[in-house]
């Protein structure tokens, strides 16, 4: 499971803007999912996830693929936070403001399996039509992963 820093209402960014998501990474509503919970930090959004043993790469270490879905989930969390404080609402009848445009991952050095990482995000670059999001998972003080995340604006058809 994951957990972060509380903030006054003790409630992550997922769950007080998107309580009945069943995302697989940061859905409060999906009871087998990560449910990565993120917060508002000093400059940054910032979260704690501790792997599973299910999470094995096969070699003793994190999954990539979990990897690349806990900095996508964390850099969403980044942009709802941002979208809500510009007040860009989700247009018509779309559930969010901005859908993952891509996400360009970059694996530094393995993460461990048996502790946990820090998430750090930051708003690299925000307008109404895109944004950009500079996200990291950090283990003993160097990052093991680091990824931009593009988030376009959802304009239902």
């Amino acid at each position: 499971m994951t957990e972060g820093r509380d903030v006054d209402d003790g409630l992550s960014i997922q769950e007080r803007f998107r309580p009945d998501t069943t995302c697989f990474g940061c859905g409060p509503a999906n009871a087998r999912g990560l449910r990565l919970r993120s917060f508002p930090g000093d400059g940054a959004v910032v979260a704690t996830f501790r792997p599973w043993p299910e999470h094995d790469n096969g070699l003793g270490y994190l999954n990539g693929g979990i990897i690349a879905t806990v900095l996508d989930c964390h850099s969403a969390a980044a942009m709802l936070l941002e979208a809500d404080a510009r007040g860009w609402r989700a247009q018509g009848e779309a559930v969010v403001p901005y859908v993952t445009a891509g996400l360009d991952i970059r694996f530094r050095r393995p993460a461990p399996l048996d502790e946990p990482s820090e998430l750090r995000a930051v708003i690299a670059a925000a307008d109404a039509a895109e944004m950009t999001v500079d996200v990291e998972l950090v283990w003993d003080g160097k990052p093991r992963a680091v990824a931009t995340a593009l988030w376009k604006r959802w304009r239902p058809r």
